[in-house]
């Protein structure tokens, strides 16, 4: 059984990859996405993954988020073997200790944000008032108190994803993906979101992994991982960037 972060020794990484390569089809068709990609993640850090199209860091967080699997290599989740696990098994590691956010906010159209926020409670079993506290509290740190009942078409392109990002933290994640999740607004709104999910990692310490090729959204990281063909090209924190 896996240990919640908090739990476990300050030496063990909350993630770490060892030489993890993916590879898409086979013979002459064979695309390597992954060609030995090794890098840790401690618990409270916001980390940013860079590269140009076709650099593998989708491949890297999908494989992260546990929606895919190495060809080859060692991913490790609280110093427990991912690669190892079956399917159910890396859905109950989703379940209970991952949080997704995309770029294309991925609402239920007909239902309200309360509703949204609550989905990934109903798949736990919650009871009805339970959930519906938890998802109110989500929506709060988010800032949206009072749109409680508004559907996605009645929401802002930035308040939809606030709904997303609370939907993301409801069930306390021990890890963030954010999967571009800029893409879709506009300079003022990024702000706004970039600033809430630093915010949800300094103040509440959820550990965010962000994909992006916006260098603005990315300064707000504290670690930046650029990736090219399918190779982590450089890992360089915040404090070590020239200004």
């Amino acid at each position: 059984m896996l240990k919640r972060a908090g739990m476990t020794e300050a030496a063990t990484a909350l993630i770490e990859l060892r030489e993890v390569t993916k590879t898409y089809g086979s013979g002459v068709a064979a695309f390597q996405a992954l060609k030995g990609v090794s890098f840790a993640i401690q618990a409270g850090e916001f980390v940013a993954v860079m590269g140009p199209s076709g650099s593998g860091k989708s491949t890297v967080m999908n494989i992260l988020g546990c929606l895919d699997v190495p060809t080859a290599g060692e991913y490790l989740f609280l110093g427990e073997h991912v690669e190892t696990l079956n399917r159910d098994q890396r859905a109950l590691l989703r379940r209970h200790y991952l949080g997704f956010v995309f770029q294309g906010f991925n609402l239920l159209a007909r239902t309200t944000a309360l509703e949204n926020v609550e989905l990934p409670l109903l798949y736990r079993g919650m009871a009805v008032a339970e959930r519906h506290a938890k998802a109110r509290a989500a929506l709060d740190l988010v800032g949206l108190i009072g749109w409680e009942h508004h559907t996605p078409a009645e929401l802002s392109g930035g308040q939809q994803q606030r709904v997303a990002i609370a939907r993301a933290i409801v069930t306390n994640p021990t890890l963030l993906l954010a999967d571009e999740p800029t893409g879709n607004l506009d300079t003022e709104r990024s702000e706004e979101i970039m600033a809430l999910l630093t915010g949800l990692n300094r103040e509440h310490g959820i550990t965010v992994l962000m994909v992006t090729h916006e260098a603005q959204m990315a300064r707000h990281a504290s670690r930046t991982v650029h990736f090219v063909d399918g190779l982590v090209h450089s890992d360089t924190r915040a404090d070590e960037v020239p200004a």
